[in-house]
């Protein structure tokens, strides 16, 4: 019989600190304590896409319509922001972390997964490899960065939220259980607003909640996502740090300056839309079968329809074609519309085959 048990893995979970608005504040001291945010202007309808942690004391935080953030706080700063700068300022981020391992996931400029399990430098606890970390991030870009550590992803990443901002949590393997059971359902990570307002309603308010409920019960009411919440409602997280993770979705959005009520003018948005997913998708070489529509109303309230064809979406002309059909089926023609978006999906590389064979049946008049 073997007695062996797996060795814990060693997860951290690095998370920069309201990273667009605190390289605001680092390149430009007269922000510094001031109430901030990077995004569009409110009297250009845009959208709060980071706050500094002085703004997010009048209830603003990310997606918050400009408008409504201004609202909140009249004297708000609004900055647009400077992408080129935070993806260098990521990548002296990544160089640190290469530093402890090559089993980084980035998640986004401002955050990634570590597998330390097995590190460079062979330090054996993860919390001193956080540690150090933070502190080589400090001295090198003059921001802060909270962390989490735990042995498995998805205890790492609600770990890094604990102490923020610039902390350091340490969710051990004896403590799992008993912090995923006290957890509210809306602090687990992948359990949206709209999901958890459906667990309430069942009943599902806690972790400890959730653990009552079988997998098949729990697949019959979410479908695929419900074994995912079966197994972390244990605290339990197999995924792996994959530092090969493939991007998911290539698309674009665009918010209006007056709200559109005229259908060709939407059209003329979602020509400007194709184009540029086409552009993205060609840059990165990764094509999809799925391409989703989403429309926001002027009353905020979003919309979103998609269509998978048998062939991959490539050219500008295929996603203009299919967005048409898709807003004229779906769109409400008496509402107003603030913002368009589209997003290919189901990505392959372009020399890949055909995603379905169809022998009696005709193509999708898209792949003809």
């Amino acid at each position: 019989m073997d007695d062996t048990k797996a060795v814990p893995r060693k997860i951290i979970h690095i998370d920069m600190d309201a990273f667009f608005a605190s390289v605001e504040q680092r390149d430009h001291p007269q922000y510094r304590g001031q109430p901030l945010v990077v995004g569009g202007n409110p009297a250009q309808r845009g959208v709060v896409a980071a706050a500094s942690y002085e703004a997010r004391q009048y209830g603003i935080y990310s997606a918050l319509p400009s408008r409504l953030a201004q609202q909140r706080c009249p004297h708000l700063i609004f900055v647009k922001p400077r992408f080129e700068v935070y993806r260098s300022v990521s990548q002296q981020i990544r160089d640190i972390f290469d530093r402890y391992t090559d089993l980084v996931e980035p998640l986004a400029l401002d955050e990634a997964y570590l597998d330390v399990t097995t590190n460079k430098p062979e330090i054996a606890s993860a919390m001193a490899i956080a540690r150090a970390i933070k502190q080589a991030i400090r001295a090198e870009t003059q921001l802060t960065a909270s962390a989490g550590v735990s042995y498995n992803k998805f205890l790492a990443k609600l770990a890094s939220g604990l102490d923020k901002p610039d902390g350091l949590y340490l969710i051990a393997p004896e403590q799992g259980q008993a912090v995923v059971e006290a957890l509210p359902i809306a602090k687990f990570y992948g359990v949206g607003v709209a999901t958890a307002k459906k667990m309430q309603a069942l009943g599902i308010h806690t972790g400890f909640d959730l653990k009552q409920w079988s997998e098949a019960d729990l697949r019959q009411h979410f479908g695929k996502t419900g074994s995912y919440y079966y197994r972390v409602a244990r605290a339990e997280d197999e995924r792996p740090v994959n530092p090969n993770r493939s991007r998911k979705s290539i698309g674009a959005e665009q918010s209006f300056a007056e709200d559109l009520e005229v259908l060709e003018t939407m059209d003329g948005a979602l020509a400007t839309l194709a184009e540029e997913v086409a552009t993205r998708m060609d840059k990165h070489q990764r094509y999809g079968y799925t391409l989703t529509l989403k429309v926001k109303y002027a009353d905020y309230q979003q919309m979103t329809r998609a269509q998978t064809v048998e062939c991959l979406l490539r050219d500008t002309e295929t996603l203009y074609s299919m967005a048409k059909d898709l807003l004229r089926a779906h769109l409400d023609p008496i509402r107003k519309v603030r913002l368009l978006g589209l997003t290919v999906s189901n990505l392959s590389e372009p020399t890949a085959l055909p995603r379905y064979t169809q022998l009696s049946l005709p193509l999708s008049p898209f792949c003809q």
